[in-house]
Order: structure tokens, then sequence, then C-alpha cells
């Protein structure tokens, strides 16, 4: 049990020096990857939190962590859709984007919402090693193998609802990879669960991209020359995602 703890808290900090590179990056507006890996590295914290919860500063931690989300989503959407519309020629609209976001990202950098995880990650550890210590660990790898079976679970029960809702699958599927690599030493998974996992994802994320901007073609007419592209493109990505969800259904799940 010691090795896991070990582990969990090599991982904790690891993130929260990644978490200060990505702060680093946005507030010096080095590089268009620095929210995105931002993200990225507040994914991988919550999926290796899911687990644990009920321990002691587990909770106000996800807070922390989801808080982020809620900060960064919207500009990460915009975002891309700036990168977008520069590779299709739609250069005005695109610019508009980009100046807000060289804007957002040192307003992301300085943020209370990140200065607050900084506050509750560092400290964390801590509460792991004192858990540890008061014998609330001792069951901690049965606990955990039984969360990530329920996500598991979850998803297969998803993937066989015929009514299916793609944006609760693409959220499942980032839940249960994510989770896989937090915790590779639990995996109990068929062998062709990642790659499959990964590519219905991606198809998923090209379908929801498009989903979303019709939406926002509805408010922002600068995007409005782009919208008959877009529905056709969703079309495609609805038909390529149901084809790789299938594929991960029949590697990984029965029928």
């Amino acid at each position: 049990m010691s090795a896991l703890v070990d582990r969990l808290v090599a991982q904790v900090l690891s993130l929260d020096v990644r978490l200060l590179a990505c702060q680093a990056r946005l507030s010096a507006t080095t590089d268009d990857e620095a929210l995105h890996d931002l993200r990225t590295t507040v994914r991988r914290l919550r999926s290796l939190l899911r687990p644990l919860r009920g321990l002691p500063g587990v909770e106000q931690l996800e807070a922390a962590a989801a808080a982020i989300g809620t900060l960064t989503t919207p500009l990460r959407d915009r975002e891309v859709l700036a990168a977008y519309l520069h590779s299709h020629g739609q250069h005005e609209a695109a610019e508009r984007r980009s100046v807000q976001m060289a804007k957002a990202y040192p307003a992301v950098a300085t943020s209370p919402e990140l200065a607050r995880l900084f506050l509750i990650l560092d400290a964390f550890p801590r509460f792991l090693r004192a858990s540890q210590r008061q014998g609330f660990l001792k069951d901690l790898r049965l606990c955990i193998e039984k969360r990530l079976a329920k996500q598991w679970k979850a998803l297969d029960k998803a993937l066989h609802d015929p009514a299916h809702d793609r944006h609760r699958l693409r959220l499942l599927i980032k839940r249960v990879r994510y989770a896989i690599e937090a915790y590779p030493e639990l995996d109990r998974l068929p062998e062709q669960a990642m790659p499959r996992l990964k590519a219905a994802q991606e198809t998923l994320g090209n379908w929801h991209d498009c989903w979303q901007w019709l939406a926002k073609a509805e408010q922002e007419a600068d995007l409005l020359p782009c919208v008959a592209v877009w529905r056709v493109t969703m079309a495609q990505a609805e038909g390529r995602a149901d084809r790789a969800l299938d594929k991960l259904s029949k590697a990984c799940f029965k029928s």
C-alpha cells in the first residue's frame, strides 16, 4: 500500500510542477499550447482524484480543479475556433478572437481560481501522508479498483443505449481514458481499450467542435460564411464517431 501512496504523492508533485510551468507560459504568452496544456494537466489531476473521493482534502482540491475548467473552457473553445478560422482563410474573424486570447492568457495566469488551486494542491501530499498514518488508506487499492470499474460499467451502459447521448459518451470516454493513465498498474481493461478510446474521443471531439460552432454562428454573424461547411462536416463526423463507438463496443464490451 505504501508504494501506491508514494506513487500518488509523486504524481501530485509532478502535476504541480507542470501546472507551474503552464502558468509561467501563460503569463509570458510564449506559445499557443499553454492553455491546452494547463487544461490537460488539470484533467489528469481530476482523473487522479476521482477514485479518491472521501479522503481528507480531495473534495476541496476537486472543486478547485473544476473551477479552472469552468474558467478556461470558453477560452479554449475560442482558441480552437480562431485556429480553424485562420486555417480556412477567415482571417479577419480569426484575428478578432486571437486578440481576445492575447489578453486572456495572462488573466488566467493571475486568476484567483489558479491561485486557489495551487494553494490546495501544495498541501495535498500532507493530507495523503496524514491519512496514511491514521490508517485511512488501508483499503485504498480496492476502493480505487471498484471506482474505476464503476466508470467502465457506466461507459458500457451508455454505449449500449440505443438513444445514447454523444455529449455524455464523449465525457465518459475521456473520464475512463484518463483514469487508465492515472492508474496504469490497476488497469484490467482489454488490450484494445486505449487505442479504441482515443479514436472515439477524437471523432467525438470533431463532431462536438462543429456542433458548438454552429450554435455560436446563431449569435456571431462573422461565422455565417462557415455554416454550410460545418453542417456537412458535422454530418460526416457523426458517421465517423458512430463507427468508432461501434468498434470500441465490439472490442471492449460484451453485447
